[in-house]
């Protein structure tokens, strides 16, 4: 979940983005360029979006619902490509049998996870295909390389650059021949997730998710695999996946694990240990449960022993105290002012540093245990915090200037070694702080 930092100054920013220069070459479909097109307004049209989701959770969430929004991108002119590709997919998984015919694609559409009608929890873009001899075999597949929100950017970019700045070996996991042990607390409609099991080939993820009407959306309308659902009992609620899910999830769907679950029960129940821990986790009133990083509860000591010792990193989503006030609504301000963080969060900091890494320095500025720190996320008003037992022990000195310097350069190893559609340096650079 996220705050915005006003509409006034979005919509100002909307129009420099078309408007100034020349036209330039996007990469990314999960751009924030295109935030106007499943963003929305009170005042906006009802044809221009549909609900294809609503259920009233019992898990504190309220009214939980998937609106659906057209989508620019990708191109009709790039469609062939994609088509042809399910239908290579096909070939390879399924070579005994015969062909089902091409596959066409019915269109792209952005889906917006929400909260009681008008909190945004999760944005995704999911694609419809289906097989031309059977039209009624309609399915939809996320698209696992769109991440739509800079805050979930920003947790990847941190998380895998901090990983890769301690002992891990990262480019070894990417390439499938370690395993790198992931755990995601709080769902919503499973775009991290997806997108570091799409990414990283030895990745195994298990994601924690306490409301089941969350993880019936992000299935049944958001395109997330239904073959990662997992019983109580630890079983695969699917035996076995359908064609589809095969054709577009085979070798990714195998290795994620979500589970509906408390997650401070979870995490004291659980032995297994994790590289890397993400955690959003906002209720349906928009509000970070105070067990989840109360420096007592059971569920911030339990976490740290499922931590990994040398380089475990945990990486926390975190909504500003206050939203940025800017009464000229320039966009040089938009981007460019420091994210205020208050008293409520810079407390939620504090107790993650002293619980998973301690508070312990040395007389000449070595670190024993790691560090924490927190940076500003680019257009909207959330921080992504993020502790690390691996990167004072490995970098030696907790000085500011050169733990800048260790992500600045690991960022962009970490970009060119999974490929990012997008840069991670846009969310390293912004109000960098290290935890006391």
């Amino acid at each position: 979940m996220w705050s915005r930092a006003g509409s006034g100054r979005i919509c100002n920013t909307r129009r420099r983005l078309f408007t100034v220069g020349a036209p330039r070459r996007i990469v990314d479909e999960g751009d924030w360029l295109y935030s106007p097109e499943w963003w929305g307004s009170e005042s906006e049209s009802e044809f221009s979006r549909n609900t294809v989701f609503r259920s009233v959770s019992d898990k504190g969430n309220g009214v939980v619902s998937v609106l659906a929004y057209p989508s620019s991108r990708p191109n009709r002119v790039h469609w062939p490509e994609t088509e042809k590709w399910l239908q290579q997919r096909y070939g390879e998984i399924y070579p005994c049998y015969e062909q089902s015919g091409n596959f066409k694609i019915l269109g792209y559409q952005w889906r917006v996870l929400r909260f009681n009608d008008n909190t945004r929890q999760s944005t995704v873009k999911i694609m419809a295909a289906y097989s031309e001899p059977d039209p009624g075999s309609i399915c939809m597949m996320q698209q696992a390389h769109c991440l739509a929100i800079p805050y979930v950017k920003s947790m990847v970019s941190l998380g895998l650059s901090t990983i890769a700045s301690s002992s891990y070996d990262l480019m070894a996991a990417v390439h499938g021949k370690k395993r790198m042990h992931i755990l995601c607390i709080g769902h919503g409609g499973g775009s991290l997730p997806l997108f570091l099991a799409s990414k990283i080939q030895g990745a195994v993820i298990h994601v924690v998710e306490i409301d089941p009407t969350v993880i019936s959306a992000s299935v049944q309308a958001m395109g997330f695999p239904a073959f990662s659902i997992m019983t109580p009992s630890g079983e695969r609620a699917l035996s076995e996946p359908d064609i589809n899910s095969e054709i577009m999830w085979k070798g990714i769907h195998e290795r994620l694990y979500v589970y509906e679950a408390d997650a401070e029960k979870y995490v004291k129940e659980n032995n297994d240990l994790y590289d890397i821990i993400f955690i959003d986790a906002y209720d349906g009133d928009d509000i970070f449960p105070n067990k989840l990083w109360d420096p007592h509860s059971p569920f911030l000591n339990s976490l740290s022993e499922r931590l990994h010792p040398e380089h475990g990193t945990v990486v926390v989503n975190l909504h500003a105290d206050f939203d940025i006030s800017n009464p000229n609504e320039s966009v040089s301000y938009f981007h460019d002012q420091l994210l205020p963080l208050g008293k409520y969060v810079s407390r939620v900091c504090k107790a993650y540093k002293d619980v998973l890494v301690g508070n312990k320095v040395m007389s000449n500025g070595k670190s024993r245990c790691g560090l924490g720190f927190t940076i500003s996320v680019p257009w909207v008003c959330n921080a992504s915090l993020v502790v690390s037992r691996g990167f004072g022990l490995s970098s030696g000195f907790v000085n500011k200037d050169t733990v800048m310097n260790t992500l600045i350069s690991n960022s962009v190893k970490v970009g060119q070694m999974l490929n990012l559609p997008f840069t991670c340096l846009q969310y390293i650079k912004r109000d960098f702080k290290l935890i006391e």
